[in-house]
């Protein structure tokens, strides 16, 4: 930890799913750059204060889109409600090593919080609309590159054929 303080990073780029590079970034006192293409139970919505309408954001794995019936909303606010017990277990272990480094009680929205820009790998072309947030920036498609072919495989066809 001593080497990491010395180095002097300007930033941490980071995958929230995994906190682990955000408690660094803190304990650093260094600015958090996210990477991601979303976090369970919308812990991304959530610390940057962003709203999340259960009544037309669809949940996620849910096969709901953006035009729900009254039971569907009802079944996304039940979803929504439940991700909060479900989330806190399951991220617990973070938030105790998170306070233990930290050296005071911090919470996963609280640690999140703290990020100044989310690059999402998701683009409003494939989204249903949702409110967003100024410091959430789409870079959808910065995974895809263009394919070459693949021409051993078409000669071994072409020999076959």
């Amino acid at each position: 930890m001593q080497d990491l303080e010395r180095s002097k990073f300007d930033a941490v780029l980071t995958d929230p799913v995994v906190p682990c590079g955000q408690i660094l970034a803190l304990h650093l006192s260094v600015p958090s750059v996210f990477f991601l293409r979303g976090l369970p139970c919308s812990f991304d919505l959530q610390a940057t204060q962003c709203p999340d309408p259960p009544s037309y954001v669809p949940r996620t794995f849910t096969d709901h889109s953006d035009h729900m019936t009254f039971i569907q909303r009802v079944e996304n606010l039940f979803l929504k409600s439940s991700e909060y017990f479900l989330c806190n277990f399951a991220y617990l272990p973070f938030e105790l090593m998170a306070s233990d480094v930290l050296h005071r009680p911090v919470t996963m929205k609280e640690l999140l919080s703290h990020g100044s820009i989310w690059l999402k790998r998701m683009d409003f072309v494939f989204e249903y609309p949702m409110p967003v947030m100024p410091n959430i920036v789409f870079i959808g498609g910065i995974n895809c590159g263009k394919k070459k072919p693949l021409s051993q495989v078409s000669d071994f066809l072409d020999k076959i054929y």
